[in-house]
């Protein structure tokens, strides 16, 4: 993997509908008319960005289904970090940033919430399973999300950073 190559994957991310097009396809294949409906875009607008993601290697085509006459893709986001081999993944931290505020607007009133915000010095160790546990959540609700409204689920949003820093 090139460093031309990470830095294609980190630019397709900066830009907070596609990580909004990313969070979708993580619990399902759709094709761009879906996550255009999803999303109130125009069908040209998603597949614009669709094809960002996948140029980069952030989304796979899943399948194929004739449609009308045409053949429309459906695509799938592989979030498992093992799904991308050697390259290294993240997220643009401005883009990270501006779609928390877009969440935060749409945050239900109540206390399941959680914020945390620190700059620290721990033990190594203490890091390590503080990286462990995120990883663990984060891992968590992948694999549990649901395809948007489906009976029984609710919206959520959970956004980490989570650094060792130089001294």
């Amino acid at each position: 993997m090139s460093d031309s190559d990470d830095v294609r994957a980190l630019r397709s991310t900066a830009h907070p509908l596609r990580l909004r097009i990313l969070s979708l396809l993580t619990a399902a294949e759709l094709s761009a008319a879906e996550v255009a409906r999803e999303l109130g875009v125009t069908h040209a607008n998603a597949s614009y960005h669709l094809r960002v993601l996948l140029d980069a290697g952030e989304v796979v085509v899943a399948g194929e289904e004739r449609i009308r006459g045409g053949v429309a893709k459906r695509y799938r986001h592989p979030w498992r970090q093992e799904d991308h081999g050697d390259r290294r993944r993240g997220v643009d931290i401005r883009t990270m940033a501006h779609e928390m505020v877009r969440r935060m607007d749409l945050r239900e009133p109540g206390p399941k919430a959680s914020f945390t915000d620190a700059e620290l010095w721990v033990e190594p160790e203490v890091w390590e399973r503080a990286v462990r546990l995120v990883v663990e959540a984060s891992e968590l609700v992948h694999a549990e999300a649901r395809p948007s409204r489906t009976e029984g689920t609710a919206p959520v949003s959970l956004t980490v950073a989570a650094f060792g820093m130089t001294s």
